[in-house]
């Protein structure tokens, strides 16, 4: 018998790490089955997810994987930006004492991102580092509340991100901007960090790579409504043109 947190922890990271994609359909009666509960848990466990925005309920069709929300993404990528460069701009001040323990935590965090790009699956490594990289700026600044709020409105962001990271060339390119902010804190540089961070943040969510590749992993309107929405107005204008022939 699962208990209601574990399985509410393990659909959770299923859809997170995209095993359980966008789209993908979650039966109460395989749920049922699978996590040996009643349905009555079970439907409090899809409730908590629903609220949480990893899934969406429908009348007719069920409970779905919600598909990755682009503008909830540019919600917590414009959050995370005006904490972030705050928080690093303080850090890099002239006035602030920094602890060696937390310098030499991030050089760690730094090595152990440049260890998981050599591996096999890299991207799921090197994720885990990535976070622990800006909860430590966080954790150094006082901030660790607001990170830990940030993750609770992760369901859509975290997936996007794993998307771009499956591009190699991508984690080298964050390895290499985390390497810069670091240095800028170090060296005492804050003029830099505005546009650091803002590329850093921002580069991809307007990136055609998601569109290209993912596009049935989001939340655009559907080829079906495009058709529809023709249909209807080429109707429309059809009986507006033998409306006025017949005036």
């Amino acid at each position: 018998m699962s208990t209601k947190a574990g399985i509410l922890q393990q659909l959770r990271s299923e859809i997170l790490t995209l095993e359980l994609k966008p789209g993908s359909i979650l039966s109460e009666t395989v749920l049922s089955e699978r996590f040996k509960i009643s349905r009555t848990p079970l439907r409090d466990v899809l409730k908590q997810l629903a609220h949480e925005g990893y899934i969406d309920v429908y009348p007719k069709r069920g409970n779905l994987v919600s598909y990755i929300d682009l503008e909830s993404v540019e919600q917590i990528i414009y959050l995370r930006s005006i904490l972030e460069k705050d928080i690093i701009k303080n850090l890099a001040a002239q006035n602030v004492s920094l602890p060696l323990r937390g310098i030499l935590e991030l050089r760690e965090i730094l090595n152990k991102q440049a260890e998981a790009i050599r591996q096999d699956h890299a991207h799921e490594a090197f994720l885990f580092w990535d976070d622990a990289f800006h909860k430590a700026l966080f954790a150094l600044a006082g901030r660790v509340l607001l990170w830990d709020l940030i993750q609770q409105s992760n369901a859509h962001y975290a997936r996007y991100r794993r998307l771009h990271l499956l591009k190699k060339e991508k984690l080298e390119e964050i390895l290499d901007e985390h390497r810069l902010i670091l240095e800028c804190i170090v060296n005492r540089d804050a003029e830099r960090i505005d546009d650091l961070v803002r590329h850093h943040l921002h580069e991809d969510i307007n990136a055609a790579y998601l569109l290209e590749n993912f596009a049935e992993y989001l939340n655009l309107p559907r080829l079906e409504a495009r058709e529809s929405d023709g249909a209807s107005a080429a109707h429309g204008r059809k009986a507006r043109g033998e409306a006025e022939a017949d005036g």
